[in-house]
């Protein structure tokens, strides 16, 4: 069964995918949130904090939450896995594991994977590091039948190094990324202040044949990464 704060989450995001919230809106709030929704105010918030998290909304000190501007979207080359990157650059990387719960894939998951209705993902949260400085908080969402039979260590510590050692090509990728500030609990995650600038990552990717099979919303540490663009 779908937890309260992910079925408030999607019905949000559906509202705003639908127009009924404009760009640029301010939402009501989150008394009288939890109040439609018939929840507490922290599961309400969970709700928020997540639509936050994606880049859908976002939180203005002292004034409220907004639905989020259009961000500005840019092509990558290429289909890279952190632990690649942190390699190429001589560091050695590592992971912390947050979470790693089997969940009904939430209306967002849904669409990004290309899933049915009743199919379930594997969430996990992480926090990953070069040399052990953290660089990136992220959450991944990944198709449960896309991992069967996988250890869970091949999962959260080389995912990409797993599929291709089990025969998958992995394909293309499509990301998005703007600019935000760290909340409170990803700074704790990133050892960093709250408020502090991030870059934020939205990215799917696919195996040869076009089917998706991850899903991941990312924030780096504006700091400590920079992305290269390069065009043909």
């Amino acid at each position: 069964m779908l937890p309260a704060y992910l079925k408030i989450h999607d019905a949000i995001k559906k509202d705003i995918d639908q127009g009924l919230w404009k760009i640029g809106v301010r939402l009501p709030s989150e008394r009288d949130l939890a109040d439609q929704f018939q929840v507490s105010r922290m599961t309400l918030r969970q709700a928020v904090t997540l639509l936050v998290d994606e880049g859908i909304l976002e939180r203005r000190v002292g004034s409220g939450t907004y639905v989020a501007s259009q961000r500005v979207q840019e092509k990558m080359r290429g289909t890279t896995s952190f632990t690649e990157i942190v390699n190429s650059q001589g560091k050695k990387p590592s992971t912390k594991l947050i979470s790693y719960q089997r969940q009904l894939a939430s209306d967002t998951e849904r669409k990004q994977l290309q899933l049915s209705e009743k199919e379930y993902v594997i969430r996990m949260e992480r926090v990953r590091y070069a040399d052990q400085v953290p660089l990136v908080y992220e959450v991944a969402s990944i198709p449960e039948k896309v991992i069967s039979g996988f250890k869970k260590a091949d999962v959260t510590e080389h995912f990409f190094k797993t599929l291709t050692e089990n025969g998958r090509i992995i394909g293309k990728s499509q990301q998005t990324i703007y600019a935000k500030t760290a909340s409170e609990r990803v700074a704790n995650y990133l050892s960093i202040a709250r408020g502090h600038a991030l870059l934020a990552l939205t990215q799917v990717t696919y195996f040869d044949n076009g089917q998706a099979f991850e899903y991941v919303r990312s924030q780096y540490v504006g700091d400590r990464f920079e992305f290269y663009f390069e065009n043909n």
